[in-house]
């Protein structure tokens, strides 16, 4: 049987400090996640694939680097394989806009939760 997947969202005030990304980029490869960042100015958003214990590890190495408005937006919880079979690579990844962060959750067939989460539905 498949290791099922979780996935999370965390919304923070900005994502600015290269220090902080350095670690969650360790973090990510530690815990074998995928994550995904919208860095660079405000609103700081992140996504977080893997593992059960993997994404809650991810979760709180973020809580530890205390981001202004610390958010977790949605909790680590299971992904229908139905509606989000995709197999991402693991590590960080990152994004400059809400736009290009809508089309990667469109791209996973996550954007009605990611929406949610967001405060957009």
């Amino acid at each position: 049987m498949p290791m099922s997947l979780f996935h999370a969202l965390i919304r923070t005030h900005h994502i600015t400090s290269r220090k902080k990304v350095a670690l969650l980029r360790k973090a990510a490869d530690k815990y074998e996640c995928y994550a995904l960042l919208r860095s660079g100015g405000c609103p700081g958003i992140m996504y977080c694939k893997g593992s059960e214990e993997g994404v809650r590890d991810w979760v709180a190495t973020v809580q530890r680097l205390r981001y202004k408005d610390f958010q977790l937006a949605l909790k680590p919880a299971p992904i229908d394989p139905e509606t989000s079979p995709l197999r991402e690579r693991t590590g960080l990844f990152e994004v400059e806009s809400v736009k290009e962060f809508a089309a990667a959750m469109e791209k996973r067939g996550i954007s009605e939760w990611w929406k949610r989460g967001m405060g957009f539905a």
